[in-house]
């Protein structure tokens, strides 16, 4: 019989906390930093929040550390769990998988895997709702989990369209997009995520209204054989989200969806008015 495994991600998996506990899945948050206080991603403050604040500052973010990271390995050991699987935000966009990979070496008296998701939202997400299900299930070899948890990431497409690039530009993330002239003539990339797990465009349409029927295009081209879960996530932009959640429900190829809002630290580096699509092969 394979020991005890538990699962850990992060808090940029945009996973109900509800959700989190019921699951018993264990999260690390990364943190939002101000010039005169410092929060816990998803713990002490809400998305919201951050969105309020941004026209008086724009914070930083930061990874968990390796103190903390370490912190929850063991106590996990402590409570008896001998098999570790933790599921991370794609390491193009932050340090947080290499921070794990380091202390998860260091720790030679239990059996942890790392995995570099090369997503974030519900792309890690719906990664860990994978693994979870995997492990519930109790069929596979923890071996068994760690490879079909790898080969998963090749079944989930994430695209998300911004108001402005500029948090992208500000926080370092952002990748390969190429649009400041296009901004001048509204011009609104529709951004993915590539093997690298750094942002590209995928596409480009003008005026975001028109960006968001190419998102539902995309996604309707994408799903047409075979049963998908289609994820809606936003930043202060609600109306609009629930406006694409509803056009992906009328799809008979869609069978399961959620709409959230992305992270307080993911809009640090995004900003207000983000909208983004997850399409994952149902599991």
């Amino acid at each position: 019989m394979e020991k005890k495994i538990v699962l850990v991600t992060d808090s940029t998996a945009d996973l109900s906390r509800e959700m989190l506990d019921e699951l018993n899945i264990k999260f690390l948050p990364l943190k939002i930093i101000y010039r005169e206080e410092q929060y816990q991603d998803r713990i002490d403050i809400e998305p919201e929040e951050v969105c309020r604040k941004m026209d008086e500052e724009i914070p930083t973010t930061s990874m968990p550390s390796p103190g903390e990271i370490e912190e929850l390995y063991r106590k996990l050991k402590a409570e008896g769990y001998e098999k570790i699987i933790s599921i991370h935000i794609s390491s193009g966009l932050s340090a947080t998988y290499s921070n794990c990979k380091m202390v998860a070496g260091q720790m030679e008296d239990m059996e942890i895997a790392v995995i570099d998701s090369k997503m974030l939202s519900m792309g890690l997400g719906r990664l860990v709702l994978y693994a979870q299900k995997l492990i519930s299930e109790g069929e596979k070899s923890f071996a068994e989990i760690v490879e079909m948890v790898e080969a998963k990431k090749e079944e989930i497409d994430l695209f998300f369209i911004v108001d402005t690039l500029k948090y992208l530009k500000e926080g370092g993330r952002i990748g390969k997009v190429q649009g400041t002239l296009a901004e001048l003539f509204n011009i609104k990339p529709i951004i993915s995520i590539d093997e690298d797990g750094e942002y590209f465009n995928f596409d480009k349409v003008r005026r975001k209204k028109r960006a968001l029927k190419k998102m539902f295009e995309i996604t309707k081209n994408k799903v047409k054989e075979g049963s998908y879960f289609v994820d809606v996530m936003h930043a202060a932009a609600e109306k609009e989200a629930e406006k694409l959640y509803n056009k992906f429900a009328e799809l008979s190829n869609v069978k399961e969806s959620i709409l959230g809002e992305i992270s307080p630290a993911m809009i640090v580096h995004a900003g207000p008015g983000l909208i983004g699509v997850v399409i994952t092969r149902m599991f």
